[in-house]
């Protein structure tokens, strides 16, 4: 594993973590995020000699790291309905033991969404590694 690799492309998730605060609005994100999955998967199946999967899907797990970290850390200018209004609505309606919790319940949906996120930023590296040719 490349794990320095891993962690220079998850820089992409910290400034997305800080740039999602309050600067992107919340229906611009997943474009933001398909760029970057295209770029990161690409540099995976360039420069890896292997486990193309595993270094998208730890690429995403760190990327979860920060963004859960950033978001905690800002969670009032985070939550805000003007750039985040599902976010806020979702807040207002979870259950009552994480309702007086948000940043909790960020807390533990981080990592589940680092998995799935993984899981197809690893999908598109390893087709990358199928289509990109190496040095």
């Amino acid at each position: 594993m490349n794990w320095k690799l891993i962690f220079q492309l998850s820089i992409f998730g910290l400034i997305m973590a800080f740039a999602t605060v309050s600067l992107i609005p919340q229906n611009f994100e997943p474009l933001f995020w398909l760029v970057i999955f295209v770029f990161c998967a690409y540099v995976i199946a360039k420069v890896c000699p292997g486990n193309y999967f595993l270094h998208g899907f730890f690429v995403s797990l760190v990327n979860c790291v920060w963004i859960t970290s950033v978001h905690i850390v800002y969670y009032k200018r985070y939550i805000d309905i003007a750039n985040h209004p599902q976010m806020a609505s979702l807040a207002k309606n979870m259950p009552a033991s994480l309702a007086i919790h948000p940043k909790l319940a960020m807390l533990i949906v981080g990592p589940i969404f680092g998995a799935i996120f993984g899981i197809i930023l690893g999908t598109f590296s390893f087709i990358a590694s199928k289509i990109v040719k190496k040095k």
